[in-house]
């Protein structure tokens, strides 16, 4: 029995090795939803093509702020923008972006965050469940309390 377990155990290791995330439809699934995502809260803004509103919604597509750190992009969507925060290739966006860290879920922002980093001529990792609850996580923090300053001595009074 020995002898034909470690050649099967041998072979689905080998098979399972060589399935990605796209073959599982994990990631296939996150673009999906996230599309779905997109068109009910993004569209409006970032436009169907994600070409943006020109000084006033940014475009999404092949930006650094798209295609770079996934958690600074995660914040972006949690906390939303004030307006003219967007800095892209010399064109300053203005429009805030409300938060959606009320309305969307992580997983909805993953999906969505996905969705964007794979569509529209853009080709970058997805986003996980555990990128943006780390994130979500971090942003509610209560700021660190700092150190009180010591306290001096007073110094000795001269006796009249």
């Amino acid at each position: 029995m020995k002898r034909t377990v470690l050649p099967a155990m041998v072979c689905l290791f080998i098979l399972f090795s060589f399935v990605t995330p796209q073959q599982t439809g994990t990631k296939a699934a996150a673009i999906e939803r996230g599309k779905k995502v997109y068109l009910a809260t993004c569209l409006a803004c970032h436009q169907a093509d994600a070409g943006g509103v020109q000084n006033m919604n940014p475009p999404l597509i092949k930006t650094k702020w798209v295609l770079g750190d996934k958690k600074a992009l995660a914040k972006i969507v949690l906390k939303g923008l004030k307006g003219g925060e967007i800095n892209i290739d010399g064109d300053t966006f203005s429009n805030p972006m409300p938060a959606q860290e009320g309305s969307l879920t992580n997983q909805q922002i993953a999906d969505v965050l996905t969705y964007v980093r794979s569509s529209f001529g853009n080709s970058a990792t997805m986003v996980t469940l555990a990128d943006v609850a780390a994130t979500r996580t971090r942003l509610n923090q209560p700021a660190a309390k700092t150190a009180a300053a010591p306290v001096k001595k007073a110094a000795p009074q001269k006796k009249p």
